[in-house]
Parts: C-alpha cells; structure tokens; sequence
C-alpha cells in the first residue's frame, strides 16, 4: 500500500535516529575501534542491516523512505526500483512493493557465468530507476551501481538511502556531477542529537565521536592511525 501522509523531513530524522538507535544498529566506542570496509579505523559503526530483522521499524523506516521519494522526486518519477547488492536488496523490495513498481537489484560486478549478468530481474531501455540502498557514505558505491544502469540503457538520476554520513564535504557535489540526487532519512547529526537527548551514550563518548566526526582525518592522524 503506497503511504500518503508523513510527518515533515525533521520529525522524520528525529524518529529514524531514534529507531536506529532503539534496534541497536549504532555503536559508538572511543577506546576499541571498529576497522571498516575501507581498512580505516573509527570509533563509529552503524549497521543498518539490521532494520529487516525488526518488522515495525522496517514498516516505518520504509514508509518514510517512500514518501520522502515522492515528496522530493514526485509521485510518478519512476518505472522501476533497483536495490545495489547487497543491503539495498530487502530495502528496493519494500519501496516497490509500496510504489507498486517493478523491482530488480544491481550487482557489483557481473557474474561470471551464464548470462554474465550485473543486473537481475527486469530493466528495460528508458525506464527511469530509482536506486535505494541502506545507506552512503562517500557516494562512490552509487556511482557504480548507477554507470551499470545507465550502462544497460535505463536512466538513474536518483538515489535513496535509509542514512546518509554527511561528513564528507564533496559527497553531494561528486554525486550531483554524476547526475545524481541523493534522499535520506537521516544523518549522523541527527543521531548524535538524538542519542544526547535520549542519555544513550555517555557524554565523553558523544563528544569524542563528534569530534572524530567533525575531522576524521585529523582525529586518526592525532592517533597515529592510517588516515
């Protein structure tokens, strides 16, 4: 069913933030770090994964991302919803199921057997595709994804993630010199504030992750670490 009303895009942060927080998918340590992907390491780690597992979260979560879509890009702006291997699966699944449209999911790279394919389901040439994934941090994954879409003859000029990181000051200029616009439901900022408001961190905790946030380089560097 395609939800029609929302609450405004704050209320939304606030609630998303909350929930994230709630389900346990935020994990802030300033002592043991987390390594991500990138091999750097961080007292931050968000996982969210998670929010599949937690039905009326997942609803919700969902629902705000559908409207939020709608609201910014317009109630017929798509012909076809495509999640990014592997998070964004579950999560392009919902949207279409909500839009009423035609899901399929890109990989990262074409499989090597077969139909040697990178994106299953079906796309077909001039549909308008709406990319979701659970979150983003640089934007370099979109980018991927989006040129294999583009690549198979359909247009992608929309990109949405349930959390956005909003600390790296090029992400929204190195995806809008890819044609692309970014929707999220909510950032760092709003789950600091939110995890301050709701005593869920210590206040040492809080204030060193929200230094590490405001210079990441620069924190590790102070810290010997790979920057």
């Amino acid at each position: 069913m395609i939800p029609t009303t929302y609450p405004d895009a704050a209320t939304m942060a606030q609630m998303t933030a909350r929930m994230l927080l709630d389900i346990g998918a935020v994990h802030f340590n300033a002592t043991e770090l987390f390594t991500h992907a990138s091999g750097k390491q961080a007292p931050t780690y968000i996982d969210c994964r998670k929010i599949i597992s937690y039905p009326r979260v997942r609803a919700t979560c969902m629902d705000f991302l559908t409207c939020t879509v709608m609201r910014n890009a317009g109630l017929e702006a798509f012909d076809n919803i495509a999640g990014g291997e592997t998070a964004g699966i579950p999560f392009a699944a919902l949207v279409a199921e909500r839009m009423g449209l035609p899901m399929s999911y890109v990989r990262k790279k074409p499989k090597g057997y077969g139909r040697t394919a990178q994106i299953e389901g079906e796309m077909r040439e001039g549909d308008r595709v709406l990319l979701v994934e659970d979150l983003t941090t640089d934007g370099g994954s979109k980018i991927t994804f989006v040129d294999a879409i583009r690549a198979a003859g359909a247009r992608c000029d929309h990109t949405a993630v349930v959390f956005f990181y909003d600390i790296f000051p090029d992400t929204r200029k190195t995806l809008g010199r890819h044609g692309l616009t970014l929707h999220h439901l909510c950032t760092w900022a709003d789950v600091i504030a939110e995890a301050r408001r709701g005593g869920d961190f210590d206040a040492a905790t809080l204030d060193e992750v929200t230094r590490f946030l405001a210079d990441a380089d620069a924190w590790r560097a102070a810290r010997g670490l790979e920057v």
